[in-house]
């Protein structure tokens, strides 16, 4: 199983930062601009157990996702499990922390790549990507927040 990891400091507050991700609205704001995302049924209530479908697209290349909420506190933790995704297992764990007077956003994603030894190859470019995605995703998230 392989593991990227990616922490920010914000200036906000607890639940704005944990009511920010439970917006699906914000994921297309925090989306790098060489992404498109579908959403692929209206009006996606997050709870436990909820599953949210989603189409990104990439390089003309359309990728389906649907995605289960696995776990949702209230403001500390949201973890969300591929059910259908382009990895063989994909788990995303958004963990929010009050520190002093900032927050700490932590991403953990644990994955593992599909066709075995072959996907493995492939890692590297896999963790660029990730890191690309995350680092993107913070700062739109710090610049949204930090009005």
């Amino acid at each position: 199983m392989k593991k990227f990891e990616k922490i920010s400091l914000l200036n906000c507050e607890l639940e704005e930062l944990f009511d920010f991700h439970l917006d699906v609205d914000n994921l297309k704001a925090i989306t790098p601009d060489n992404i498109q995302i579908i959403f692929l049924e209206e009006n996606f209530i997050p709870k436990e157990n909820a599953i949210l479908k989603i189409k990104t697209v990439k390089n003309f290349i359309p990728i389906k996702w649907e995605v289960k909420i696995e776990k949702l506190k209230r403001p500390e933790v949201l973890v969300d499990l591929a059910i259908k995704s382009p990895f063989k297992y994909w788990k995303h764990y958004h963990i929010f922390t009050k520190r002093g007077n900032m927050c700490e956003l932590k991403d953990i994603v644990e994955y593992e790549l599909p066709f075995g030894k072959i996907g493995e190859l492939f890692d590297f470019f896999i963790k660029k990507e990730l890191d690309s995605m995350f680092t993107f995703r913070h700062n739109m998230t710090k610049k949204l927040l930090e009005k």
